[in-house]
């Protein structure tokens, strides 16, 4: 049988640059004496390690094993630690059964054994630091098994509890965590899936009840979760496991607690700066895509329509690469102590800026493009394009540059354009080419057409440029097919041993390759699922009211997400490394504020859009949303229409506190309260602690004593106790009565 492998310890044996000859022996020493060392490092701490040849040049695999009796030490100090910290405690006896550990379990005691630091009791092998600069990574290996079992599982049921704790004993309370979530999201989502059908046939846009039925189902959602993971978190015994985490390698613990608060303080107008530019940059875009590219008449007018996508494509994408670089060394300077802590503030920072992405151009339609979209176009027309005299002579330019090139097809473009101008200059024609169906056709974008092109990302793209690298490196193609879920069935490909080398076994060689495939892999990182899934959930509770279809839609989406993610994990990503945790973290915090945000957008869209009467106007955005129009047509200030929708959205945040106040009271009561699990964890604890002080020989029946706290009871006390008042004084009141 193959030998049982707990960690791999990836080494860099050589440098990836041209080195001189006497560098190149320098490096050689130098990797020399960090390899020597950290095999001893890992074999007088208990650990068995063995290196082997990688699959890249200068690659190392160095394979870690955890003999029983070290593995005992290490879940004897865990549980140690856990109680002296006040976590729940999950034996009622002092037994130790490491046959009793999940798999997550192991890998996690190892692990963190293994790279945290010796402060903690660690050996301090993080990758990365300065003592081990060469090692590039510590992973686990896949069980293969249990994927082929999982993903097989998927086609047949969904999943309930039992199979969520399958996952948390094999990937530990982060990934199943992250799971709960989603399937506990996706059931809930029927709710706003059949409100929203019915809805959208009933043929009642932006509809007030429907609005309100949103804003109570996400807000009980929110509050359901808040109690649900709290109740997971019983069960699997992590509640409070951010006492017991270690610091990270990084962490100076001489740093004062008020600099490290002044450091995080300083990051909030950091954020503000990035997101300023970052909306600046989406609104020229927006503004070019939804006037200027519409009024535009010039040659190549059929290829204007793309330039938008072009310029988001080529320049957010870098903003936001250029941010997460800048974001990533702003939390590293706040100086976190713990994980949590440090990726609890990088999530705030990034999803700040990838909600901005997200929702702006919705936001920029509904209060900007519907209720003043002539009056910018209006202005765009007579002052930006005509008044300026800027973009006519840029675009006459470009005109007369074509022209001479003979692009754009020149002939029939200079016959088509003879005696016409650059840009539509009648204010009608200029109204008539708002898109009255814009705000619609976004949600559908949105919640559809991208939801799609996510999946192809993640379920299929990683196989593309598996094959496109297996092409380059002389690989045949079907080795980009090889999932570490079937990894163990399939023939090995050929390699070539040299003299120096060991002959291996065929069931080891077929071990190594294996092994081989999965280093090759990417890590996984749950903020990405998370992100997805509280964006999508941004979608359908702020913007809803637009299209009620969109719950629907992200409905059918999550039942194929929980099985691609899934795979994902299983055959695209290396195994996930087990982590403690009992909350889902700040993206609890971002559901919370996204529902009270909701209450806002939903209240003012309904005032804005909500259909009272149908008139003859002429313009395709009045005969759409027929209120708004009459609104701005009527009012001598169109500001008053902000200003109110304002007031009516402030009031709503109101009645959202109010409302909250009692789901979360009712949640609280019916949900925790009487719950199972909770109630039996109350009795176990129970049950430990009088054990705890039986072996200390305090008992609960009492012992009598002559003596308390040095008082003795003399008779003088005794016999003022024994005097009592109280039946005379009651009796005497009833005979005079």
């Amino acid at each position: 049988m193959p030998p049982q492998v707990d960690l791999v310890v990836v080494f860099r044996a050589s440098s990836p640059r041209a080195l001189s000859k006497s560098q190149a022996r320098e490096d050689a020493e130098n990797a020399e004496r960090q390899y020597s060392n950290l095999l001893d490092t890992l074999n007088n701490a208990g650990l068995k390690a063995a290196g082997r040849r990688g699959e890249n040049a200068g690659q190392l695999l160095v394979l870690v094993w955890c003999p029983a009796s070290t593995l005992v030490r290490l879940v004897h100090s865990e549980r140690y630690s856990d109680f002296l910290s006040g976590l729940p405690v999950t034996h009622r006896t002092g037994d130790i059964n490491t046959i009793s550990l999940s798999p997550a379990d192991r890998l996690r005691l190892i692990h963190g054994h293994v790279t945290s630091m010796p402060l903690d009791g660690g050996l301090g092998v993080l990758p990365g630091s300065k003592d081990w600069d060469r090692v590039e990574s510590v992973m686990s290996l896949h069980d293969h098994e249990f994927n082929e079992h999982w993903i097989r599982s998927w086609t047949t049921r969904q999943s309930g509890a039992i199979h969520l704790d399958k996952v948390r004993e094999q990937f530990g309370e982060s990934v199943a965590l992250y799971f709960a979530f989603l399937s506990t999201y996706s059931k809930s989502l029927l709710i706003p899936s059949v409100l929203g059908a019915g809805f959208y046939y009933l043929g009642t846009p932006y509809s007030p009840i429907y609005s309100i039925l949103i804003v109570l189902y996400s807000t009980a959602f929110v509050e359901y979760w808040r109690v649900h993971e709290r109740i997971l978190a019983v069960r699997w015994g992590t509640r409070g496991s951010f006492k017991v985490e270690k610091r990270r390698a990084e962490y100076q613990a001489d740093f004062p607690w008020w600099k490290r608060e002044l450091r995080t303080l300083a990051s909030v107008p950091v954020i503000g700066l990035f997101s300023g530019v970052l909306a600046v940059l989406l609104t020229a875009i927006f503004v070019f895509e939804a006037f200027v590219s519409q009024l535009y008449t010039g040659p190549g007018q059929k290829w204007i329509g793309f330039v938008p996508t072009i310029l988001f494509i080529a320049l957010v994408p870098q903003f936001l690469s250029f941010y997460q670089r800048y974001a990533v060394s702003f939390t590293d300077w706040e100086n976190h102590a713990h994980q949590s802590s440090y990726n609890r503030s990088l999530t705030i920072k990034t999803f700040t800026l990838s909600a901005i992405v997200a929702y702006l151009g919705l936001a920029l339609s509904a209060f900007v493009y519907v209720p003043f979209g002539e009056r910018i176009m209006q202005v765009i027309q007579s002052d930006v394009l005509a008044g300026t005299g800027v973009v006519s002579g840029l675009a006459a330019k470009v005109s007369s540059t074509m022209r001479q090139s003979g692009g754009f097809n020149s002939t029939k473009a200079i016959a088509g354009t003879e005696g016409k101008t650059l840009f539509v200059k009648d204010s009608q024609s200029a109204r008539q080419k708002l898109n009255p169906a814009r705000l619609q056709n976004q949600m559908y974008a949105y919640t559809v057409t991208n939801q799609i092109i996510n999946f192809f990302l993640e379920t299929f793209l990683p196989f593309v440029l598996r094959a496109v690298d297996s092409v380059k490196s002389g690989r045949p193609v079907w080795d980009a097919f090889h999932t570490t879920a079937s990894s163990s069935k399939k023939s090995p490909k050929k390699r070539v041993v040299f003299e120096d080398e060991r002959r291996e076994g065929k069931e080891e060689r077929e071990f190594l390759e294996g092994v081989r495939r999965e280093v090759a892999l990417s890590e996984y990182d749950v903020f990405g699922d998370y992100a997805e899934m509280v964006t999508q959930f941004g979608y359908v509770v702020l913007w809803s009211s637009i299209w009620p279809l969109a719950p629907v839609m992200a409905w059918l989406n999550n039942v194929v997400e929980q099985r691609s993610d899934a795979f994902k994990i299983t055959v695209h990503n290396r195994r996930p490394i087990p982590v403690r945790t009992d909350t889902i973290g700040p993206w609890l915090d971002t559901l919370t504020f996204l529902t009270w945000l909701g209450a806002l957008t939903n209240s003012a869209l309904v005032y804005l859009f909500r259909p009272e009467r149908k008139d003859g106007n002429s313009t395709t955005l009045v005969k759409e949303h027929s209120h708004t129009a009459a609104l701005v047509g009527t009012r001598p200030n169109p500001n008053q229409l902000v200003v109110t929708a304002v007031l009516i959205a402030l009031a709503a945040s109101h009645g959202y506190i109010i409302a909250r106040m009692l789901v979360k009271h009712l949640v609280e009561m019916v949900v925790w309260r009487r719950n199972k699990d909770v109630q039996q964890a109350e009795v176990m604890e129970r049950e430990v602690k009088e054990r705890y002080l039986g072996s200390l020989g305090i008992e609960k029946s009492f012992v009598q004593a002559e003596k308390v706290d040095g008082v003795e009871e003399s008779n003088a006390i005794l016999e003022f106790w024994q005097v009592d008042e109280g039946l005379e004084e009651i009796r005497k009141a009833v005979k005079d009565a």
